[in-house]
């Protein structure tokens, strides 16, 4: 039994989806209902800790014995509400998923950090590229200062219980394959999408990557930045970064469409492997 809250978001719908197919007992959290009414839904206010360990509890029939936690819910981007709702929303209601699961004894905790953590809309450059999980965090937002107290909270808990399991997964923006018809937008100007690197992520790739996050054998809190394996671009990189970020060091060759937000860690460590994307849709 998983339960995702969330679910009824873009990444929560596509991780439903694929969790069931996998042959996992699903249950959406959220205070929104799922458009596929086959889903089973359970209305929560997650900035409410009551609701939050009531309903990782049980709720009648439909949730029961649950083994791991998917937590996507969020206000999901800045600018969104005000900067104090967004960072008490998202925090607070991070806060209660991780407290009400430590409560319960439930151990493998997957969430959605966010890719903003590394210091986008890169306004100031990025330290060196592709980016990774090796540098501290950048939050330049009131959501991406939430998101890494979200990881900070989750290195704390998982301090307390060497068998816990809290993985992080710093999501790229997420694309429906009805997105892709607006990628021919971005092609001249590059500065349309240099606030993350001209990086995105399919959302059945998403759901993947949450999967494989859950299946991992690890235990403590660990972070991994989530992305397609190439750019949204049909400009190579190096002019890209010429044009746009010339002073930042290159760590290392790329390809001319290989994504500069870094999935090494992830392939190494996860199994993940992107097979979806915009080039073959």
């Amino acid at each position: 039994m998983i339960i995702v809250t969330g679910g009824s978001g873009q990444a929560g719908r596509a991780c439903i989806a694929d969790l069931t197919a996998h042959g996992y007992d699903v249950v959406s959290v959220d205070l929104a209902p799922p458009a596929d009414p086959s889903v089973r839904h359970s209305r929560v206010d997650l900035a409410d800790y009551g609701q939050t360990v009531a309903a990782f509890a049980g709720i009648d029939d439909r949730v029961d014995g649950v083994t791991g936690i998917v937590h996507l819910a969020a206000i999901r981007a800045p600018g969104l509400a005000p900067n104090p709702v967004t960072f008490s929303v998202n925090t607070l209601s991070t806060y209660n998923v991780f407290e009400a699961a430590r409560q319960l004894d439930i151990k493998n905790i997957v969430w959605a950090s966010s890719e903003t953590v590394l210091g986008l809309p890169f306004d100031t450059p990025p330290p060196y590229v592709p980016v990774d999980e090796g540098y501290p965090g950048r939050p330049e937002t009131a959501y991406s200062l939430s998101k890494l107290v979200g990881e900070t909270i989750a290195e704390q808990f998982c301090r307390s219980d060497p068998e816990r399991k809290i993985i992080g997964l710093r999501l790229s923006n997420v694309m429906d394959p009805e997105d892709y018809a607006r990628f021919a937008s971005f092609q001249d100007d590059p500065l349309l999408r240099k606030w993350n690197l001209w990086g995105y992520i399919d959302a059945r790739d998403a759901a993947q990557a949450i999967r494989l996050a859950l299946e991992a054998p690890l235990t403590g809190a660990d972070v991994f930045v989530i992305a397609n394996a190439d750019t949204v671009m049909e400009r190579p990189n190096g002019e890209l970064l010429d044009e746009v970020f010339p002073g930042v060091e290159r760590r290392r060759e790329f390809g001319d469409h290989e994504t500069l937000l870094s999935i090494e860690k992830a392939r190494r460590v996860l199994g993940y492997e992107p097979r979806f994307g915009w080039r073959t849709s």
